[in-house]
């Protein structure tokens, strides 16, 4: 029986460990050739080894699969060239990109530091647009060279730029970014054979061990591994008509997040022109359904 993934070159940055890894094994267990990037940094982004790459690709070779390490960062232009063409030149095409990699400086906004800052925003919303862009520039070039394709983004957001956290300015403001990096790319790539789809994965891992208690972390529902099926199942050719979403992985559950929505009704001017400021306050009081006693009811949206 052919593997589902076999005809699949996909790259996955942040490879080495955690999610990452457990992207690479799945992939390369349903028959995705693996490009497994990882510089093997620190969880702040500090240092760096070509281990745990290397390891992965061992362990995808010990089981019969194909991979090769790249230990480049996502934040490095040319370091992004090079992966795209690594994968290509070895494998002789690229189907898709998971854009994992991931660093984690936490502080309050009154105390984060203009190099934390620009050092998460570099790896996770810089390091996932140059990948983006440069998979998407390979497609496109392909595709007006007349080949037909069927390619795939992965991007990775989570709970912390979906809905906010205490202690994460920089990191909530990129994976919120991720969101709508995902939606402006997918209008964009549609035409020429890209979906571009986003997870929010609910795991304990060396990023995110410290927002668990000491029985959450052991907890099977909360394994790295549990995302994995999902983001091969975007790499495949049966998820193309998905394009422009967010799913969200909490253990066995899977859900849709729909994203900013506006609400059902508004509240028009009063004198049917303009809002004036004398009426604002009671107007966003009614919106949030705090509205003194006898303010005019809703009205239907315009």
């Amino acid at each position: 029986m052919t593997a589902p993934l076999s005809d699949r070159v996909v790259l996955v940055t942040g490879g080495g460990r955690g999610i990452g890894r457990s992207h690479c094994l799945t992939l390369a267990a349903l028959g995705a050739a693996v490009v497994v990037n990882d510089p093997g940094v620190s969880r702040d982004g500090s240092g760096g080894q070509a281990a745990p790459a290397a390891a992965v690709v061992t362990e995808i070779e010990a089981a019969g699969g194909r991979a090769i390490a790249h230990t480049g960062s996502v934040s490095s232009w040319t370091d992004v060239e090079d992966m795209i063409a690594a994968a290509v030149d070895t494998f002789g095409k690229l189907t898709g990109v998971v854009n994992n990699a991931g660093i984690l400086r936490d502080a309050m906004v009154a105390n984060a530091t203009e190099e934390d800052w620009d050092a998460v925003i570099a790896v996770h919303l810089k390091g996932t647009f140059a990948v983006t862009k440069h998979a998407c520039a390979y497609w496109r070039a392909q595709s007006k060279a007349g080949r037909q394709i069927d390619a795939h983004i992965v991007n990775t957001t989570s709970g912390a730029g979906l809905w906010g956290n205490v202690g994460q300015c920089a990191y909530g403001a990129a994976k919120a970014a991720t969101v709508n990096l995902t939606l402006v790319t997918a209008l964009e790539a549609r035409r020429y054979g890209v979906a571009v789809n986003a997870i929010s994965p609910l795991a304990v891992t060396r990023i995110s061990e410290d927002f668990f208690s000491a029985d959450q972390t052991t907890s099977t529902s909360l394994d790295p591994a549990r995302s994995s099926p999902v983001v091969a199942w975007l790499q495949s050719a049966q998820s193309s008509w998905l394009s422009g979403q967010i799913l969200r992985i909490n253990g066995a559950q899977l859900s849709r997040v729909t994203g900013f929505t506006e609400a059902a009704t508004s509240y028009h001017a009063s004198d049917g022109i303009a809002l004036q400021y004398n009426e604002i306050g009671d107007a966003v009081s009614w919106l949030y359904d705090t509205a003194p006693r006898g303010l005019a009811g809703p009205l239907p949206r315009g």
